[in-house]
């Protein structure tokens, strides 16, 4: 599988850059908050304080529009209604949330099942930061309920339903790459040309960082401020899940949010999977099934797949790269 020509030229050429002049007077504007349970971060460039100020606001104020409406931890969301009612009768929901959940849907058959947003009806039962844990007789009621064809979706009444009671619903593994999808659907209805924003660990950019690509650093699972590499990007999406972020240890043993669908355990053979592709809403999806799928069949799915590439690290620390990715290492190693 071929890797995007541009980032591969990128790849070959990041030595040479970074060591390149940056363009003194390029305006960089940046803004944090906390929403949707994480950091979201926008950083965009711009000749006008204010337009760029104007279009930070924006992307900010649909990030808290699309956590009113997603969130299952908001009684009043339209997702906690769903998981309230759909077992009772069809609920008809915003075209945007439905659409989502299609995507999701889509998803959940591309992976024969290992992402699943019924998940939640096991994973409803951790609370990691107390941590508390379901116990396996718990684990074994509820999983039957797991099952994303037990989702079913109207198009026409743009409804949903539960096929039985039991089953809960949660976009934790999709939304919020697409709200970075939505965020820089907004910077480029404003012309914005060259950004990031950024949610936890899901990232999309446009354009480059003004005549450099831009550095991405992946964390490293088990030393929370180092990292294991810098992967440089440009008109790209990247996406990491990890064990490290809502786990707690018992008993020596590491339980973590990233559920198998089929046992509704944490899955094991991989500490953090980064997937890099064109949009954010599928490197989120796509980096939760991986570490699901675990390494083999993980990159088995990588490989099947157009314009997506990934980096795994596994429990013995080893990074595992897609084809493409190596490709790029080797254009790198000839430019030294």
């Amino acid at each position: 599988m071929l890797f995007h020509h541009h980032i591969l030229t990128y790849l070959a050429l990041t030595v040479i850059l970074l060591t390149g002049s940056s363009l003194s007077h390029a305006d960089w504007f940046k803004q944090e908050q906390a929403i949707m349970g994480t950091i979201i971060r926008v950083e965009l460039w711009h000749t006008d304080k204010e337009k760029a100020d104007s279009a930070i606001q924006a992307v900010m104020q649909n990030m808290h529009r699309i956590d009113r409406m997603m969130s299952p931890y908001k009684k009043d969301s339209s997702l906690s209604r769903i998981n309230r009612e759909a077992a009772q009768h069809a609920v008809r929901i915003e075209t945007e949330l439905f659409d989502l959940i299609a995507r999701a849907q889509h998803f959940s058959r591309l992976t024969h099942g290992a992402f699943d947003i019924s998940f939640a009806s096991v994973g409803r039962h951790y609370d990691y930061g107390n941590k508390k844990r379901p116990t396996d007789e718990q684990i074994r009621r509820q999983l039957p309920h797991i099952d994303y064809r037990h989702i079913l979706l109207d198009s026409k009444a743009h409804s949903i339903r539960f096929a039985q009671a039991g089953v809960s619903i949660d976009l934790g593994g999709i939304a919020k790459g697409y709200a970075v999808d939505s965020g820089i659907a907004i910077l480029k209805q404003l012309s914005i040309e060259h950004a990031m924003v950024t949610a936890g660990g899901d990232s999309r950019i446009i354009g480059d960082k003004r005549g450099r690509p831009w550095m991405i650093g992946l964390r490293d699972p088990r030393k929370s401020r180092a990292v294991k590499g810098m992967i440089p990007l440009i008109n790209s999406a990247l996406s990491t899940s990890g064990d490290y972020e809502r786990y707690f240890v018992e008993d020596g043993q590491h339980f973590h949010h990233i559920l198998r669908p089929d046992t509704g355990k944490s899955a094991t053979e991989l500490r953090s999977v980064t997937i890099i592709g064109p949009d954010a809403t599928s490197t989120d999806a796509l980096s939760t099934s991986v570490f699901v799928l675990g390494p083999e069949k993980g990159l088995q799915l990588v490989e099947s797949l157009d314009d997506i590439e990934a980096v795994l690290i596994d429990q013995h620390d080893r990074m595992i790269y897609s084809s493409g990715l190596l490709a790029g290492q080797d254009n790198k190693q000839q430019v030294k």
